[in-house]
């Protein structure tokens, strides 16, 4: 359940809020018993942890080729027999 913060426009009274997604949004602020209590806008709080990610995935633009094998398949160039010839 995502926590919302909200604020009373006439006192400035100011709470977090644990509540469902599917809830209305309250209105009534607890401190001077106004309804104007509104939800704010907050950046979300969002953090990607752990080791790998990044340096295996997003660090650097370009991406390394496949390395050539050594011994290439009979019918591109190696010896031995092949299928398709």
């Amino acid at each position: 359940m995502p926590i919302y913060a909200y604020r009373c426009s006439q006192c400035g009274f100011a709470k977090d809020v644990l509540q469902k997604m599917s809830d209305a949004p309250l209105t009534h602020c607890p401190e001077c018993n106004t309804e104007n209590f509104a939800k704010q806008l907050t950046a979300a709080g969002f953090q990607l942890k752990g080791s790998g990610w990044y340096q295996t995935d997003f660090k650097g633009g370009a991406s390394s080729a496949p390395a050539k094998s050594e011994n290439p398949p009979p019918c591109q160039g190696g010896t031995g027999s092949c299928a398709c010839n």
